[in-house]
């Protein structure tokens, strides 16, 4: 059986501390510390995100990309985290998205308070502060966003051909638009089984074709099987 499967998921085992930035590019703020587990399955996502991690004095800055796949990933102890996480849309114009799909890139530090980004040293942000550091990056149009993109991910018309509206949400995401449904439909089933649909309910409600497609979709992106999250949830 792969891997994935034995190792939880994050929000299973983190408390997390959320804020929901003022910044119309950020979705999500959040802050959590590590705990004694091993390893953690990291679902797929279809946004992209900042990780600022403090471990034994040193801080780092990461930008992680979206994920098309579950994968296991080791818990570093000792450590606190703060995230910033990207809307839809959103993007680094000099830092494509499409180069960071299923990866990651750590900012190299300029002191132990500040990073290096686009020519000059940056404060690291913290949880207070994140709105701040987010009009900051606006203002300089180091983050930008195509509404265009939302639009489109919303499923509002947008006057564009569809090879051109592909286009750019290739651009600004990384990802097609039809793998980001895949997910977020992924997402959707995790939210209904949670909270307590039988896996055919959620068959039908996520517009699954049966129940081996609903099977391999969240294998594919939550890393588990249907049975072992609505176990995992009961517990």
């Amino acid at each position: 059986m792969d891997k994935t499967n034995d190792s939880p998921r994050a929000v299973e085992i983190f408390s997390f501390d959320e804020g929901r930035a003022t910044s119309p590019i950020a979705a999500k703020v959040w802050r959590t510390r590590s705990v004694p587990i091993d390893t953690l399955t990291s679902v797929a996502k279809t946004h992209w995100l900042m990780v600022v991690t403090k471990h034994r004095g040193r801080t780092s800055l990461t930008v992680r990309g979206p994920e098309t796949k579950a994968s296991t990933v080791p818990i570093p102890q000792d450590t606190d985290f703060l995230g910033i996480q990207f809307r839809v849309g959103t993007f680094m114009p000099k830092l494509p998205v499409a180069r960071l799909v299923d990866r990651d890139l750590t900012l190299p530090a300029a002191g132990t308070r500040t990073f290096w980004l686009n020519g000059s040293a940056w404060e690291f942000p913290t949880f207070d502060n994140v709105d701040v550091f987010l009009q900051r990056l606006t203002r300089r149009g180091l983050v930008v966003h195509d509404p265009l993109v939302d639009a489109a991910h919303l499923g509002r018309h947008v006057e564009l051909s569809s090879r051109s509206m592909r286009r750019r949400i290739r651009h600004a995401t990384g990802l097609t638009l039809g793998l980001i449904r895949q997910i977020e439909r992924a997402e959707h089933a995790l939210t209904l089984l949670e909270r307590g649909a039988t896996i055919l309910d959620v068959v039908a409600h996520a517009g699954y074709a049966d129940q081996p497609h609903l099977t391999r979709s969240l294998h594919r992106f939550l890393g588990h099987t249907p049975s072992r999250i609505v176990r995992g949830h009961a517990r």
